[in-house]
């Protein structure tokens, strides 16, 4: 069973903001009446999505927002490794200057931000409403900071709350991205440890990319270089109807890189 959503807010937020929010994701405003296991909470600095597991007479609340100033993500940008980072080999960064990138599943959007941080034009697609407010959240932020690498970065992204198949279906030959990225819902492990906070709250919100396979296959002629799928480094292929070209693999993370292929 899907817990409940709603909108809570810092008090003295003004109820203007919670409407705007509420209308963004079609979630209602938290009340007497509902048990919301997650609430989309406005904060004074940020916007957060909390969790809350009651236990007992306790309760306890974790949460986590996306920030592209500060943190991993940041840190990420600076002393990333550069063009010699997994996933920029993936892309084809030596290949292509500055190539143009679908991001068919936004995720959390970090991915995305350090594809745009080396040159990366970016169009993040994120279909589900709760992320994607994070998201935007996030990017709106970012703006308000005078720091001139991170705007330039900032201006190579484009955030759409669309369905990725219907993405796909708009394109047109003379739109076609360089790459289209997907890095699908990871599979749940078997294992004892806990995943991370975020993916068990991505779990909870999206559950899992069921359509997956699909979106791949329709993706293959929808890039001019290439289609770069993102997997944990022992996980099974996203398809076995077609091979990768080739593979990139890390500690914990494989890149499936196939080529594009045309309608026949």
């Amino acid at each position: 069973m899907n817990p409940a959503f709603a909108i809570s807010a810092d008090k003295g937020t003004p109820k203007s903001l919670l409407d705007q929010l509420a209308k963004k994701t079609l979630l209602p405003l938290l009340n007497p009446r509902i048990q919301a296991g997650y609430l989309l909470h406005i904060t004074t600095d940020y916007l957060e999505l909390r969790k809350i597991t009651q236990t007992g007479k306790k309760q306890k609340i974790e949460s986590i927002h996306i920030d592209f100033v500060g943190g991993k993500t940041n840190h990420r940008r600076l002393h990333g490794g550069g063009k010699g980072q997994d996933i920029a080999k993936a892309i084809g960064l030596h290949k292509t200057q500055n190539p143009t990138v679908l991001d068919l599943t936004a995720g959390m959007g970090g991915d995305a931000f350090v594809l745009a941080s080396l040159g990366s034009q970016v169009t993040m697609v994120e279909r589900n409403l709760i992320v994607h407010a994070l998201l935007a959240d996030a990017l709106n932020r970012a703006a308000l900071y005078s720091d001139p690498a991170l705007q330039t970065v900032l201006k190579r992204i484009t955030l759409l709350n669309q369905d990725a198949n219907t993405v796909l279906k708009l394109l047109d030959n003379d739109s076609l991205p360089d790459v289209i990225y997907l890095d699908p819902m990871f599979p749940e492990r078997n294992k004892s440890a806990q995943v991370k906070k975020e993916m068990q709250f991505f779990h909870d919100i999206v559950g899992t990319d069921d359509d997956s396979e699909a979106l791949l296959l329709n993706a293959l002629t929808k890039a001019k270089k290439r289609i770069v799928v993102k997997r944990p480094r022992l996980a099974e292929k996203l398809t076995e109807s077609i091979k990768p070209a080739f593979e990139i693999t890390g500690k914990s993370t494989r890149y499936d890189v196939y080529l594009p292929t045309t309608l026949r």
